[in-house]
């Protein structure tokens, strides 16, 4: 397990081979845009700037990520990054909801230095066209042209706006190159798991049909009603919210049924697909059989990971990364009593799932706020964080202390990596390296330093190997929220988040289909949305051939 984030939610899920975050990528932007994209690499002499400047300065970070609890500082490899480069962080994090918290910082202009959040959120686009951020590239113009040599021109291709500058820099994030070089490696962060020893206690049925399925949940709540006292949990999934519903029954369930995104080059609204509206049924039957748990309409991932740490679930549809550490708690109490992928919901035709894998856009963009406190320093360190140093020093941490040169490879001391594969938490605050701090990670350059993969997680990302398939065609192709179709398209969606749960809640099937009808009769725009939708989905596909050549 070389690290466990998590690879926040979004149209994303892949991960390279040992590790979870998402990834994505690709160099110029479309022919529209060709002229004007972000200023290319000058000359490959450019020293890095944060070299000539490392007096102390503290920069305040916001991660737009309410579970991340990470203080920068008191462990070793933060430590050893402050005293390299004189940088100290101060990490904003929302106690509660993310949207509010985002919204009331632009509301008051009061962004800090730093803003991280997954490229997917609306407010990525309302801070750029509201000119809270500043252009990435005229910072390194005028105070790093660092910038431009560690920048992949992929990435920088991908991120350049129609004005000809780019905000935002990308972590975990694949390009097409990247396929070709370690495409056999990559896995998806999407899985459906059941407790091992549940699993077999059962005779290891096939969960792939809907009889299936649900004959397996009653089969494991009539044996197993309690665990440690407290009442099964039949199936997890992920936390509910009132943006976009759930994303376990959203792009998790529609790539594991292989619902097409597109026929015959035109978008295809999977929603409406009836092995979708079926297998949604199925969860409603669930629900009405007794096997959907309250707990999961209401519970957040704190809650969550409680339970899952406990073993709770007998099986989930969930996002690997996000129970990793609790994963491994239960390993080392009992192997037999961890989370293992098995095959999770399928077609008719049983079609292999095709889940997302690396995209081009990564899992987060950085940005730069307008407020930063010193320009050069921010951008300086921004490059720092992206160029291979910068991302060695993040994984790996001081060499002498977390990793040493062994058998001709920079890799983790025997006792660093001892703590990283037994606990993780005590790993985080202790040496801070293998990404604990992901904000640049860079998941296809880290390949050369990480370490193998070992159980549990190896089962859980040898499961997905071959299956993850890029999808960056269909990144960012949602209009901007403060559009007519934007402000549209942001209603449709939270009416689907409240029509979900009732759907699921419904006593029949009937009732089901007369709240689904309703959620579709009650779509605003929806014209409109399609039609900026495959405008973007074809200036996607335009700007990825673009890379090939």
């Amino acid at each position: 397990m070389t690290f466990s984030v998590a690879a926040c939610s979004g149209n994303n899920g892949g991960t390279n081979a040992g590790n979870s975050g998402d990834s994505g990528a690709s160099p110029a932007p479309s022919s529209t845009n060709t002229e004007a994209s972000a200023s290319p690499a000058p000359s490959g002499d450019a020293a890095p700037g944060w070299q000539s400047d490392t007096s102390p300065i503290t920069f305040d970070w916001y991660i737009n990520f309410s579970w991340f609890n990470k203080k920068w500082g008191g462990d070793a490899t933060a430590e050893y990054i402050t005293k390299k480069t004189g940088v100290k962080l101060n990490f904003i994090v929302p106690a509660g909801n993310e949207n509010e918290k985002l919204n009331t910082m632009m509301a008051s202009g009061s962004l800090p230095d730093f803003i991280t959040l997954g490229w997917y959120e609306e407010a990525v686009k309302k801070m750029i066209a509201g000119k809270l951020v500043l252009p990435l590239n005229e910072l390194a113009d005028e105070y790093d042209p660092y910038f431009f040599k560690v920048a992949d021109p992929a990435k920088v291709g991908w991120y350049t706006q129609p004005d000809g500058n780019i905000y935002g820099y990308p972590n975990a994030s694949s390009s097409q190159s990247d396929y070709e070089k370690y495409g056999e490696n990559f896995t998806s962060n999407q899985t459906f798991v059941v407790r091992k020893d549940m699993y077999e206690a059962i005779g290891s049925p096939d969960m792939s049909t809907p009889e299936g399925f649900l004959n397996a949940l009653k089969a494991a709540k009539e044996k197993f009603p309690e665990v440690n006292g407290q009442p099964l949990i039949p199936i997890g999934l992920h936390e509910f919210n009132d943006t976009v519903g759930n994303d376990s029954l959203n792009d998790y369930l529609q790539n594991f049924l292989a619902i097409p995104r597109q026929k015959d080059g035109k978008l295809y609204d999977r929603r409406l697909d009836p092995e979708y509206l079926k297998w949604l049924k199925v969860f409603r039957q669930a629900n009405q059989d007794g096997l959907l748990a309250k707990d999961i309409f209401i519970d957040k991932r704190p809650q969550m990971e409680e339970k899952i740490a406990q073993g709770r679930y007998f099986a989930m549809l969930y996002q690997r990364s996000d129970f990793a550490n609790q994963n491994l708690s239960l390993f080392q109490k009992d192997p037999n009593s961890v989370y293992i992928a098995v095959e999770g919901p399928k077609n008719a035709a049983g079609d292999q799932p095709t889940l997302s894998g690396p995209g081009i856009s990564g899992w987060t963009v950085t940005l730069i706020s307008k407020n930063v406190k010193d320009k050069k320093r921010a951008i300086s360190f921004l490059s720092y964080l992206m160029s291979e140093e910068g991302n060695k020093d993040m994984f790996l941490g001081e060499k002498g202390v977390t990793y040493d040169t062994i058998d001709g490879k920079d890799q983790f001391k025997p006792e660093v990596l001892e703590l990283l594969n037994k606990d993780r938490a005590a790993f985080d605050q202790k040496y801070g390296a293998s990404y604990t701090y992901w904000m640049l990670m860079d998941t296809n350059m880290n390949l050369q330093w990480a370490p193998p993969s070992v159980e549990p997680s190896k089962q859980l990302e040898d499961w997905t190997k071959g299956k993850a398939i890029s999808m960056a065609e269909f990144d960012n192709m949602d209009p901007d929220p403060t559009s007519k179709e934007g402000v549209a398209n942001s209603k449709n969606n939270r009416n689907w988040a409240k029509a979900l749960p009732k759907m699921l809640l419904a006593k029949s099937d009937a009732e089901f289909d007369q709240i689904f009808d309703e959620y579709v009769k009650d779509r605003t725009q929806q014209e409109a949305i399609e039609a900026y939708r495959q405008t973007k989905y074809e200036e996607n596909l335009a700007k990825l051939e673009s890379m090939k050549k």
